[in-house]
């Protein structure tokens, strides 16, 4: 089975993805969504969080083979990095979203050398902006960001965007148009469901889509 539906299908199974379009999500950014993904519910899923480390690691080594170190987001990347760190024997750290207020006022919490070959483990990518900010403050601290890992991405054009302008790219277990393939396939929604979520993702701004499903 392909990696994406693998990781699509134990999301659904644990039922860390919601779908509510007649009473979206608000989303930090202000975004109304008729999908929320929550990533955390892998950490208590023994099956699930083996599956998805694993592959975290699986597209470290395929995509970023000279990887010398993980930084984890602040705060639910933090898990992901330090198993996946486990699994390939890699140093790991994260990033804060802003630095402490006292002792040595870290943002990068972990030892970080100048010129390292940093890869950034994120849980799910939506706008690109968050992720971007750990990227920037890496490459601040000198270290060579090779890109990001995350277990599930939007697929969002603003995204999208985003992360090419900042010359980074994305590698990510499953994504959004997966998820709401296998949902219908399996019935956790339903078929004429997937186009409003399609709608959602390709124009997040127009919100035609929002409304009871009957």
């Amino acid at each position: 089975m392909e990696l994406n539906r693998k990781i699509a299908e134990d999301l659904l199974k644990i039922r860390a993805v919601f779908f509510r379009p007649e009473e979206p999500f608000i989303w930090a950014s202000g975004i109304k969504s008729p999908v929320y993904c929550d990533n955390r519910l892998t950490l208590t899923s023994p099956e699930v969080r083996n599956d998805v480390e694993n592959g975290l690691a699986e597209l470290v080594r395929a995509y970023y083979p000279q990887a010398e170190v993980l930084m984890g987001t602040s705060t639910a990347g933090i898990a992901h990095a330090a198993i996946v760190g486990h699994i390939m024997g890699l140093p790991m750290g994260y990033v804060r979203s802003g630095s402490k207020d006292h002792g040595r006022q870290n943002q990068i919490e972990g030892k970080l050398e100048p010129g390292q070959k940093t890869v950034v483990v994120e849980d799910l990518i939506s706008t690109g902006g968050s992720v971007i900010e750990v990227v920037n403050v890496l490459r601040e601290a000198g270290a060579e960001v090779l890109g990001i890992v995350s277990i599930f991405t939007y697929g969002m054009k603003k995204g999208l965007q985003r992360l090419s302008e900042a010359g980074v790219e994305n590698h990510s277990l499953t994504d959004f148009d997966c998820i709401a393939q296998v949902a219908a396939e399996t019935g956790y929604i339903k078929n004429e469901d997937v186009q409003r979520l399609i709608a959602f993702r390709n124009d997040p701004s127009d919100e035609s889509w929002i409304g009871d499903t009957e």
